[in-house]
């Protein structure tokens, strides 16, 4: 594939929505071919279902497949390569190559990249119960904490959901306002977090079983490590489902339910708000609001 060429996959059309976005879409084709000869790959068509950020299978001069990826400067993910770096494989994707002027990662590439989100909601929970202590390894800086991130999405949540006409009742947004302000100061220990662990963002691999990929880290206790996989439609969206993966994950990882229940709803609403899945969302936080007192 010629590097100048790049063909800019459906779920990133939204970046011409912004100045800054299409500033960034007219530098990538010079930032591929740039890395295209840093790294000496040969490039295929990108990954269609790529949403945040393009991600192209490469091969390197030894025939040793990768994927080359190049982020869309954003904060949830600045901090992706230091994550894979503390993992070093374990659980996860390796990084291989990072050039951080260019906001570009060359990764291991998973095949044959079933996504766990294929298997039944309790097969893909087994994998969930045995990788995901792998990837809470100690973390402090870079991350950024769980408790700096509360604070910011509480920061205005009233407001962006106001502007966004009200799209739920507003219990819901007094109820992670709560947990936002009143979790954090009682957290565990804090561990490296994938914040969007859901069940699209874990493949199938040669080199292990399952691997997850795109972190969005954070520094923060294990019982917020469950919110994405519990409002993870992909295993099933339904009460009994959300219900069957709170009280599986906490069981099992011998974690406090009301803590995870409680943060997910906080992460699930204080997401919501702009998001292409908020009819589901919405649905998930209030079940799990309507679950309290079990």
């Amino acid at each position: 594939m010629d590097p100048r060429h790049v063909t800019l996959p459906e779920g990133l059309t939204w970046l011409r929505g912004s100045p800054g976005g299409r500033a960034w879409l007219e530098a990538l084709p010079g930032l591929v071919a740039e890395c295209v000869a840093a790294w000496d790959l040969r490039l295929a068509d990108p990954f269609p279902d790529a949403h945040v950020s393009p991600v192209l299978p490469a091969t390197l001069p030894d025939g040793a497949l990768t994927v080359l990826k190049i982020q869309v400067p954003d904060r949830e993910s600045e901090h992706e390569a230091a994550a894979l770096v503390l993992w070093d494989g374990d659980g996860a994707v390796r990084l291989l190559a990072h050039d951080p002027a260019r906001h570009a990662l060359l990764l291991e590439r998973c095949l044959p990249g079933t996504r766990l989100s294929e298997l039944d909601q309790d097969s893909a929970l087994d994998v969930l119960v045995g990788l995901l202590p792998r990837l809470w390894k100690p973390a402090g800086r870079p991350f950024r904490p769980l408790a700096a991130e509360a604070a910011r999405w509480a920061d205005g949540l009233v407001d962006r959901w106001e502007r966004a006409g009200r799209p739920f009742e507003r219990r819901l947004v007094d109820a992670a306002l709560d947990a936002l302000l009143t979790m954090p100061p009682s957290q565990g220990e804090l561990v490296l977090l994938h914040q969007d662990l859901h069940a699209d963002n874990i493949l199938a691999a040669d080199r292990e079983p399952w691997l997850a990929i795109d972190p969005k880290p954070l520094a923060g206790e294990r019982a917020f490590g469950l919110a994405p996989i519990i409002r993870s439609f992909e295993l099933g969206h339904g009460r009994q489902e959300v219900a069957r993966r709170l009280d599986r994950l906490t069981a099992e990882l011998g974690l406090d339910r009301e803590r995870a229940r409680l943060w997910t709803i906080a992460q699930t609403v204080a997401w919501s708000v702009g998001s292409d899945y908020l009819a589901q969302h919405v649905e998930t936080a209030r079940w799990l609001l309507e679950d309290a007192g079990r």
